[in-house]
């Protein structure tokens, strides 16, 4: 600790506040290890005394947003991938198909991360986009990375294998129906990603690194998504597959409703 100001109590004193300056920053290992000893020491304190001890504050609160926000991100991704898998499973009869989606997804987010903490946390390229300070990135990225960037990866893979379906419905003919499908619908998405690229790459302007980090994680994740993902490894994936892409298990299939695309 830097240093510790000293004790204020209330009018009733049956209330003191003691504020502590950590010598290292709010987003720093050794000032989260801090507020961890402090709070395991105001245990003691209580068992010891019957005096109740807390350590609050805008960096403990912050630290406990980043903690609880971690520990529901893995339950949060399954809820998100599991409800996908569903609603496309219905939508195309498949199971490969959703499989193929959600693995391509994870895909993109990985991508978009990983460059992120390159840049920001590691500091490369740091001149390049005004990073001044690298540090770590905001707790609530990662939730906001997959709300929004989920919503856009799978319109675009509706928009490419609806397509491709319904040709495959009509014809039987597997491999044509990537090469009909991606030839009418390619172009949308491409459009499609190209503005949200160009409105989520205006927030990486921004002198604010928080809003700089959220631009760009979301607008490469985009790129990365619709280009990479869905322009070509969707296709390729689907013409690998072959007829087996649009099969599903009979008993299976028979609970499943029959929603699908293009009939």
């Amino acid at each position: 600790m830097a240093a510790v100001a000293p004790a204020v109590q209330n009018d009733a004193g049956d209330l003191t506040i003691a504020q502590v300056t950590p010598t290292t920053g709010p987003a720093s290992d050794e000032t989260k290890d801090l507020v961890n000893r402090l709070r395991d020491k105001a245990d003691e304190v209580h068992a010891e005394t019957g005096i109740r001890a807390y350590v609050t504050g805008t960096t403990a609160l912050n630290i406990d947003t980043a903690d609880q926000l971690s520990s529901a991100l893995p339950r949060y991704i399954a809820v998100v991938m599991g409800l996908a898998l569903l609603l496309l499973a219905v939508v195309f009869r498949s199971i490969l198909v959703p499989v193929k989606a959600a693995l391509g997804f994870l895909l993109s987010i990985a991508a978009s991360m990983g460059l992120v903490v390159w840049i920001f946390q590691d500091g490369h390229l740091a001149d390049l986009f005004g990073v001044a300070n690298p540090g770590p990135i905001v707790s609530f990225l990662p939730v906001l990375l997959i709300g929004i960037l989920f919503g856009l990866a799978m319109d675009y893979e509706v928009f490419l294998v609806s397509r491709m379906r319904e040709t495959f419905m009509s014809t039987g003919k597997a491999r044509d129906s990537v090469i009909t499908g991606y030839g009418q619908s390619g172009r949308v998405v491409a459009a499609a990603a190209l503005i949200m690229i160009g409105v989520f790459g205006a927030f990486v302007l921004s002198p604010d690194p928080i809003v700089k980090s959220i631009g760009l994680s979301l607008a490469f994740g985009v790129l990365a998504d619709a280009f990479v993902v869905r322009m070509t490894l969707v296709p390729a994936v689907m013409a690998l597959m072959g007829r087996r892409a649009w099969k599903m298990p009979e008993r299976l299939g028979r609970l499943v409703p029959n929603l699908g695309i293009g009939h």
